[in-house]
C-alpha cells in the first residue's frame, strides 16, 4: 500500500498552525511539555519553557501521563508559575482515576488556573490498563463513551446518577444516594478532548468531545479523516463550529536534514516499538496504515527484543518525514502549512532536543515560522 492509498481509507482529523485563520477561525500552537519524570529537566526549567512559550504566543502548555509521573498535579503547580496560557493534560487515563475523580481534578485546576485548565483523555492499551493499573482492557470505546458522560454530569455540578453499558453510579443495590461535587461555581466550561487513532474513536470524539488529539499524524491523512468526526457529530446532531482538532507532533528546526532525522528516530521507535504489546500497539498500526507495515512490523520486533539501534534503523526517512515536522526552516514552514491547510485548529509541537537551551531556541524558531 502506498502512502497515498493509505490516505483514501484514513483515521484522524486536525485544525492549523500559526497566526492564520481557517474559515475565519484563529489558529493556535501548543506546547507538549511530556512527561516531568521522562523530560529530564528540573521542575524549574519547565516552568521557564512554559513561560517562554506564554511570551511567544504559544496557546497552550500539555502534559502527558504515560506510566510516569501524574500531569494533573504538574499543571496545577504551573499554574502557579504562568499567568494566561492555556494547561492541558495529554492525556490522562481513564483506567487510572475514576470518572468524579478525574473531573474533581480538572475543577480543581480550572479554579487554581482561573478557568486555563483542558481536560485531554485517552483510553490507553493493554500495557497500561492490564499492566499497571491491573483492569481489564476490553471495550474501551464503551467505556470512554460511560466515562465522559459522567466526567460531564460532574462538572455540570449535577448529582451523578448513571448507568452505562461498564459503569453504574451510585453503585446498583448500594446504600448511597447520588452525590455532587460541590464549590464549581468559580470556573466556566472545561474543554474536554479526546485521544484516539482508530475511526471509531475519532468519530466519538466527533460526537462526545469539544476537541480531538492525534498523534504522528501527517496533514495528509488529518484532511481525509474529518470524515470520521463528522460521522460522530452526526450521530449527536451536533455541529463541528466550535470543534478544535488538535495534532502533537514531533517538531525540530535543523538545517542538517540528515541529523534532524536521526534525531527524531529514538521517539518515533519508542512509539511505535514500545508504547503498547506485540498485538496492541496503535501507533504501530497508524504507521501500517500510512504505507509503512513491513518497517513499522521489523522496527517492533527489534524494539521488544532490545535491539534498538535495529529498530532505528528500520525507520525509513519517509517515515519520519510523513510523522514529524523536522528539516530546515523552509521545510517545517512548508509542513506547517501543509498542517493549516489540512485544517488543522491546533497543532502541539513535541521537542526531541535535550536541555532546556535547546529547548528554548526551539519555541523561538517554531514560533517564528509558524506565526
Amino acid at each position: 500500500m502506498t502512502f497515498a492509498d493509505a490516505v483514501a481509507v484514513a483515521v484522524l482529523p486536525l485544525m492549523s498552525v500559526g497566526a492564520h485563520t481557517m474559515e475565519g477561525r484563529p489558529v493556535r500552537l501548543g506546547y507538549s511539555l511530556g512527561s516531568l519524570a521522562a523530560s529530564g529537566l528540573a521542575p524549574s526549567a519547565h516552568a521557564d519553557l512554559a513561560r517562554a512559550a506564554e511570551r511567544l504566543g504559544y496557546d497552550a502548555v500539555w502534559s502527558s501521563e504515560v506510566a510516569a509521573t501524574d500531569p494533573v498535579a504538574f499543571l496545577a503547580w504551573l499554574a502557579g508559575q504562568t499567568s494566561s496560557i492555556r494547561l492541558g493534560s495529554a492525556v490522562l487515563q481513564i483506567s487510572g482515576r475514576s470518572a468524579v475523580a478525574a473531573a474533581a481534578s480538572a475543577a480543581t485546576v480550572g479554579q487554581l488556573s482561573g478557568g486555563r485548565f483542558m481536560l485531554g483523555l485517552g483510553a490507553s492499551g493493554p500495557q497500561v490498563v492490564e499492566g499497571l493499573h491491573g483492569q481489564p482492557y476490553n471495550r474501551p470505546l464503551a467505556r470512554m463513551r460511560d466515562y465522559i458522560a459522567v466526567v460531564r454530569m460532574a462538572l455540570a455540578g449535577e448529582p451523578v446518577s448513571y448507568t452505562g453499558d461498564t459503569l453504574a453510579i451510585p453503585l446498583p443495590e448500594g446504600r448511597a444516594p447520588a452525590m455532587a461535587l460541590t464549590g464549581l461555581g468559580r470556573i466556566g466550561p472545561v474543554p474536554l478532548y479526546l485521544a484516539g487513532l482508530g475511526p471509531k474513536a475519532v468519530a466519538l470524539a466527533g460526537e462526545l468531545a469539544d476537541g480531538w488529539l492525534a498523534i504522528h499524524c501527517p496533514p495528509e491523512y488529518v484532511a481525509d479523516a474529518h470524515s470520521f468526526l463528522q460521522e460522530g457529530a452526526d450521530r449527536a446532531a451536533r455541529t463541528l463550529a466550535q470543534f478544535d482538532v488538535a495534532a502533537m507532533v514531533l517538531a525540530l528546526v535543523e538545517e542538517d536534514e540528515e541529523l534532524a532525522r536521526d534525531m527524531m528516530r529514538p521517539q518515533l521507535a519508542l512509539y511505535l516499538g514500545g508504547m503498547g504489546t506485540a498485538g496492541a500497539n496503535f501507533y504501530n498500526r497508524l504507521a501500517h496504515r500510512l504505507g509503512f507495515g513491513p518497517a513499522a512490523s521489523r522496527l517492533q520486533a527489534a524494539y521488544l527484543a532490545g535491539r534498538l539501534d535495529e529498530a532505528m534503523a528500520a525507520i525509513p526517512d519517509e517515515m519520519v518525514d510523513a510523522m514529524t515536522v523536522c528539516g530546515s526552516a523552509l521545510q517545517v514552514q512548508e509542513r506547517l502549512d501543509a498542517y493549516r491547510d489540512a485544517g488543522t485548529g491546533t497543532l502541539i509541537v513535541g521537542l526531541v532536543t535535550a536541555g532546556a537551551r535547546l529547548r528554548h531556541e526551539q519555541l523561538e524558531q517554531i514560533a517564528e515560522l509558524a506565526f
